[in-house]
């Protein structure tokens, strides 16, 4: 939550993880056509907006070694003037995901990239964006949003989990999936898998090991797992609502697909030193999340989740997600009054054509910030929800606020949250230190469990270890074997 851009939701962005629901087949389309002018111009126009919305893109020798292996494995796509015609962007992003535009604009999170084992996989990952644009599947997919409306699509999705099918609640479940990093139509299926053949195609051309697409999807299977298991959430949630969609469900089509090893290239060295002291999780300068606490030492501001709730931190928003309701801390312009400002909160959130209004407004001071709030009920077919704004003066010209659902009668749910709203010192902001990627060779004594006591988290050290270096349980180390540490340093 750097900057509090204004959410952009992407039409035809091609997430590298997300899955559909239809099932697998058809031919690969041709994807030898060249990048039409249309395309190159439509791509130009989404590209600022998408590097605003994920952080931005990373400079310096981690992404020139990003931009390498994206160029020379688009090559291999047949495309004409494949190495020029394609910008591939790092993007300073704590999720794991990738994704394509057309016109050729391919991009991968340092994230992502953190999780990745050697440049065989890095191939793969961009290889299957390459993919997605060279089979025209973010132009099919666009064209379906377009006849349905995307906001309708994306309304219709999000509604089903809390608040129906009603027009109040596709305006509210879009306003908490753009926290949730949900933000781009999923592929089908069928074309999911056909960006992964193209993909293990082009792998097979650059003389990659094939498998590495496999491989790849099979890290961030085991990666969702944990996050699920840590974040005390279901790890089988449907793979659109989940923050880091699941790819399990392609991993053996994948390794299939592949075969056996060929003798294909991995480069797993080259690959770790190159992204050695690459920055991981969260940017300070966007917020930092630390268990239940999100602190932001730019902003001078911190609070606490409820137990049981696990947070995703957004560009504009931090989300606040659990089994008994989802909330939102973000803000808005600010002119003063906080009474105007959380009335119009409620306008916002309710639509151009809605009269969501709180019953009343209460005013209190929370931990020396004067504050607002107030509540409505909102019919939600045979149900009724609760929607809450609470705001936050943190200057005359600045203000934050909550936007929490719960189920009629339980917006107490977030008491604690709301009272736990406050500034930070100038000592606090400096203590907070980013992690970064450690690149180390494994010594003679060296364990799993001595190494993963290096590792810049309270808990499960060695269950992170272990997903971070693709090591199956039991599996062991030998003396001068590279693996990766996540320690924390400027």
């Amino acid at each position: 939550m750097p900057r509090f851009n204004r959410k952009f939701l992407m039409i035809g962005a091609a997430p590298f993880a997300l899955a559909g629901c239809m099932g697998a087949g058809g031919s690969v389309p041709s994807a030898s056509t060249p990048i039409t002018q249309s395309e190159a111009q439509q791509g130009a126009q989404y590209h600022p907006q998408l590097l605003n919305e994920f952080g931005g893109a990373m400079s310096g020798t981690h992404a020139q070694y990003v931009e390498q292996v994206g160029k020379n494995i688009a090559v291999q796509s047949g495309l004409g003037n494949a190495r020029e015609s394609f910008t591939v962007s790092l993007l300073n992003s704590p999720v794991h995901n990738a994704f394509a535009v057309p016109g050729g604009y391919i991009y991968t999170t340092r994230q992502l990239v953190t999780l990745m084992n050697n440049e065989a996989e890095l191939a793969a990952v961009l290889g299957h964006e390459v993919g997605h644009v060279a089979a025209r599947h973010s132009q099919r997919r666009q064209q379906t949003a377009q006849r349905n409306s995307i906001l309708g699509v994306l309304g219709a999705i999000g509604s089903s989990i809390l608040l129906g099918d009603s027009g109040l609640g596709n305006t509210l479940s879009r306003t908490f999936m753009e926290g949730s990093q949900l933000l781009t139509l999923r592929f089908s299926r069928t074309q999911e898998l056909q960006a992964d053949d193209l993909g293990i195609e082009y792998l097979t051309k650059a003389g990659y090991d094939r498998r590495a697409m496999g491989t790849v999807l099979a890290s961030l299977a085991a990666q969702n797992a944990l996050d699920a298991r840590l974040q005390g959430r279901n790890a089988s949630v449907p793979e659109w609502a989940s923050t880091h969609p699941d790819p399990a469900s392609r991993v053996q089509s994948a390794l299939s697909k592949a075969g056996p090893a060929t003798g294909g290239v991995t480069n797993r060295d080259t690959f770790l030193n190159r992204i050695d002291g690459l920055l991981y999780g969260d940017d300070p300068a966007q917020g930092f999340i630390e268990g239940s606490r999100f602190i932001h030492p730019e902003l001078r501001l911190a609070f606490t989740a409820p137990q049981g709730f696990y947070m995703v931190n957004g560009t504009r928003a931090v989300s606040i997600q659990g089994q008994g309701g989802q909330a939102q801390m973000t803000l808005a312009p600010y002119n003063g009054n906080l009474e105007t400002y959380v009335r119009s909160a409620f306008t916002a959130l309710g639509g151009q054509n809605s009269t969501l209004a709180p019953a009343a407004l209460e005013r209190t001071t929370v931990n020396g910030l004067p504050a607002v709030y107030g509540t409505a009920r909102v019919a939600n077919g045979n149900s009724q929800v609760d929607v809450v704004v609470f705001a936050y003066e943190f200057a005359r010209d600045r203000a934050y606020h909550f936007t929490t659902i719960t189920p009629a009668g339980q917006a107490g749910t977030f008491n604690a949250m709301f009272q736990s709203m406050r500034r930070i010192t100038d000592t606090e902001a400096s203590s907070v230190v980013p992690k970064k990627l450690q690149v180390v060779t494994v010594a003679r004594g060296d364990t799993v469990a001595s190494l993963a006591r290096r590792m810049a988290y309270p808990a499960a050290q060695e269950e992170r270890f272990r997903v971070l270096n693709a090591l199956a349980s039991g599996e062991s180390l030998t003396p001068g074997q590279k693996v990766k540490i996540v320690v924390r340093g400027r």
